[in-house]
């Protein structure tokens, strides 16, 4: 005999009431709680970061400056197996930072371990939001959710690496060999992590559109009818917001931009899949 039936309450039905009785500011004081514990792994990840320095610093925050990269290594032997010659051989001129302000190496040093921390802790801070979220699903809804952390982290953290790896080294390269008559370049070293952060951060949340349209096409929201037939409309859309958050060159542009228009169809064939889920659904 089941233990409800004897008027025990089993535990997944104590678990059940629970959730029904948490009021609004239950709520809220779990959402603190799930913030609480995802600022902690920013700043523990950040300290590690901090302590970290030079390893940091001379290996990923300056790699995309060093001729040695290893984006600048494989397109040099790219360009010589495709018997291209010297065409796709890049690399930065040889330059030095200057530091304007005072106080300014701390600063950035700060900035980055924080920017580092939240990159390190996205994983953790997934996983706390679908905690938080996860007591309002239907088990459904849940079971088919079940991977959403381990799928928005890797999206994330593969548009990161797209943006280290694949934009970043061209982008350097322009802006470091770009010249002006009687002009003598002197970069600061806060404007070059503000464009590091700029073609990281930015790209890897880009890289959640095919989750973004996931929730939205369940929700009614978009349909893959609809993505279609503004399929133009956004190609527009996705080449302004490459070139807001690239450096003026078009080489940078067209790399973010492709993935992106890639990602966009990848979306639309979600899209797809989520509509005949529904419908099937329906049928039953």
């Amino acid at each position: 005999m089941a233990l409800d039936q004897l008027g025990i309450d089993s535990p997944k039905n104590s678990e059940k009431a629970e959730e029904k009785e948490m009021s609004f500011f239950d709520h809220l004081e779990e959402l603190r709680w799930h913030i609480f514990r995802s600022v902690v792994a920013v700043f523990v990840i950040g300290i590690a970061v901090f302590i970290a320095k030079d390893f940091v610093f001379n290996t990923v925050i300056f790699g995309p400056k060093q001729p040695d990269f290893i984006t600048y290594i494989l397109l040099c032997r790219f360009s010589h197996w495709a018997n291209i010659g010297e065409t796709l051989c890049i690399a930065p001129p040889d330059f030095q930072f200057v530091t304007p302000n005072f106080g300014e190496p701390f600063l950035v040093h700060i900035q980055v371990s924080l920017v580092l921390g939240v990159i390190g802790a996205i994983p953790f801070i997934f996983w706390e939001i679908w905690k938080f979220v996860k007591p309002g699903l239907y088990e459904r809804e849940r079971q088919l959710t079940r991977y959403a952390v381990g799928i928005c982290s890797s999206l994330f953290l593969l548009g990161v690496l797209f943006g280290y790896y694949i934009v970043a080294p061209f982008a350097v390269s322009f802006l470091a060999g770009y010249n002006l008559p009687g002009v003598t370049p002197f970069p600061s070293l806060s404007s070059y992590i503000g464009y590091m952060v700029m073609l990281t951060m930015p790209t890897g949340l880009i890289f959640e559109l095919p989750v973004a349209v996931y929730v939205l096409t369940k929700l009614g929201i978009v349909s893959s009818a609809f993505m279609k037939s503004y399929r133009r409309h956004a190609a527009v859309v996705i080449v302004i917001v490459a070139a807001i958050i690239t450096p003026p060159d078009v080489f940078s542009q067209v790399l973010i931009s492709v993935p992106l228009i890639l990602l966009y169809e990848v979306s639309i064939t979600i899209a797809k899949r989520v509509e005949k889920q529904e419908k099937a659904l329906m049928k039953t």
